[in-house]
Parts: structure tokens; C-alpha cells; sequence
């Protein structure tokens, strides 16, 4: 199963992959500009497996570029308390 099956499981790995990047010092700005490139991937790339995926890809599609950095931003704070730390 992967972790984009279950939406528990996808903000566990983000919140994983969030405290690792924070772990070695990578800076916010650094930080929200990889959120929106993985968004624009996801969107581009990656049918969505849930509803709340779903959601997401709607609302990203309909976005516009400082909309869409918004949304990656709204999913970085979602995440920070999520994950194994």
C-alpha cells in the first residue's frame, strides 16, 4: 500500500519528511518552495486516492500560482505535528 492510499499515512510521511529537512537546517522559504513544487508534481502527475487528495487536486487546480504556494504553505503547517517525532 502506498502512503498516498491513506491520508493518516500521506501527513505522516510529509510530517516525517518535514521534521528531516528542519533537521538539517533547511530554511522555511526552502521548505515552502519544495511543498509547491511537490504539489505542482502531485497535480501533474499523480491521480489522487482519496477524497480528501481529492479536495487538494481540485482546489490546486482552480489556483492560481500565489494561491497554489498558499495551499503548499496551509499543508506545511497541517503536517508539522504529524510523523513519528
Amino acid at each position: 500500500m502506498s502512503v498516498l492510499d491513506n491520508w493518516d499515512q500521506w501527513k505522516n510521511f510529509l510530517g516525517d519528511r518535514l521534521h528531516q529537512a528542519e533537521d538539517e537546517g533547511m530554511s522555511e522559504n526552502v521548505i515552502s518552495d519544495v511543498a509547491y513544487q511537490v504539489g505542482e508534481y502531485l497535480s501533474q502527475q499523480v491521480e489522487p486516492k482519496n477524497e480528501q487528495e481529492r479536495i487538494l487536486a481540485d482546489l490546486w487546480r482552480v489556483a492560481d500560482e500565489q494561491e497554489q504556494h498558499a495551499i503548499a504553505n496551509m499543508m506545511v503547517k497541517l503536517v508539522q505535528n504529524n510523523g513519528t517525532r
